[in-house]
């Protein structure tokens, strides 16, 4: 299936004109990395990422349609570490909301953000052993859905049943220009 999501991204590349240097595939757990070399990586990117979120739903349409699969793989694709630096922003960032709650006990409810960066969160919180005291959850619909950092804390998860969520975060936390 590698080959195929190479031959599908470099094609699909090739008619929307952007040009690139070369297409690597890498696997990292249940994630397919598409890692594209490309001179004008701004272009492959867009205004804040749209034209590489574009891409990627295009590339994990077209395997699951040639492969006939049920649900798409889980495909990331990434130009010159633009994917892996944001991924690394929104851990920072959890880090350090994670030490607000442990500091104050109080939960912290993140901005909406799409499902891959909330997934991100989700798995470093609970793959971290020095986050093990603490929990995450996924509240709200749609495009209002975010996640909520809180103390494992049988007490605290108690004091905070049936309560409104309100954001607990800084105006410049950096989550509001993340692109994916």
């Amino acid at each position: 299936m590698d080959d195929l999501i190479k031959d599908t991204t470099a094609q699909l590349l090739t008619f929307l004109a952007i040009p690139f240097d070369g297409i690597t595939v890498r696997h990292d757990g249940d994630v397919i990395r598409v890692d594209v070399a490309c001179k004008e990586a701004s272009r492959l990117i867009g205004w804040h990422g749209e034209t590489l979120n574009a891409v990627q739903h295009l590339v994990k349409s077209m395997i699951r349609t040639a492969k006939k699969l049920e649900r798409a793989p889980f495909i990331v694709v990434d130009v010159d570490g633009y994917r892996l630096m944001q991924e690394d922003k929104v851990r920072r960032i959890a880090e350090a909301k994670a030490d607000f709650v442990r500091r104050t006990g109080a939960r912290v409810t993140l901005p909406p953000t799409s499902p891959y960066f909330r997934r991100i969160v989700h798995m470093h919180i609970a793959n971290t052993p020095t986050l093990s005291d603490l929990a995450t959850e996924s509240v709200g619909e749609g495009d209002y859905r975010q996640i909520v950092i809180r103390l494992k804390d049988s007490k605290a998860a108690a004091m905070d049943a049936g309560e409104e969520l309100s954001p607990v975060m800084a105006k410049d936390d950096g989550l509001e220009n993340l692109d994916v």
